[in-house]
């Protein structure tokens, strides 16, 4: 399990467009990789931004993880969208709004309080990302959320337990916790509660 990509950027407008209308947000989706070592706060990666505070941020949900694994399945639905030749889909780290893109470590592995230690690095996972419209928006279709929820690719969010540096190729050493709320899970609470909503 390693560290492939550190990402982190600004707030900056993201548009929203329905069949009426286009509308102006402000978020912080938009990531990307950091080259150097980075330090890593209570609050999150050192000159990452966040908009919306009751969704990413916080100490709770300081750094969101996203598998890379997961970039072939929205490689495929994007081109089969798109209709477009493979090399036009290729999505770099951060796509997906994330701060450590790893390779490694997927949702199935994960538990509720599970520790990830990086280096001098201390994060513990406290819940899979709920997607929003926001990040329909990023991804250029209104599905988008249907099928994060719907495939279980939704990363999760890490509180910093231990302050410190980390840079991209970092090994992760993966510490069970209690082991009793797996984020698989949540995630299939979530879907279940949302079957209304995206599938009428």
């Amino acid at each position: 399990m390693h560290i492939v990509s550190i990402n982190r950027g600004n707030v900056a407008p993201l548009f929203i467009t329905d069949s009426r209308s286009t509308q102006s947000v402000i978020s912080g989706i938009r990531k990307n990789a950091v080259d150097n070592t980075v330090q890593i706060g209570r609050l999150g990666i050192e000159g990452d931004e966040q908009a919306d505070l009751t969704v990413h941020g916080g100490i709770d949900k300081a750094v969101y993880l996203y598998p890379h694994e997961h970039y072939a399945f929205w490689e495929k639905t994007l081109l089969s969208l798109h209709k477009q030749t493979p090399q036009a889909i290729e999505l770099a780290p951060g796509a997906m709004g994330e701060n450590l893109t790893t390779r490694g470590i997927l949702e199935n592995d994960l538990w509720v309080g599970d520790r990830l230690n990086i280096g001098n690095v201390l994060l513990e996972v406290t819940e899979p990302r709920a997607p929003c419209y926001k990040f329909a928006a990023r991804m250029g279709y209104r599905h988008a959320v249907k099928h994060m929820l719907q495939s279980g690719f939704t990363g999760v969010y890490l509180k910093v337990l231990e302050q410190g540096s980390v840079q991209a190729g970092a090994v992760i050493t993966l510490q069970p916790g209690a082991r009793e709320v797996k984020i698989s899970e949540i995630n299939g609470r979530r879907l279940k509660g949302r079957q209304r909503e995206l599938f009428p």
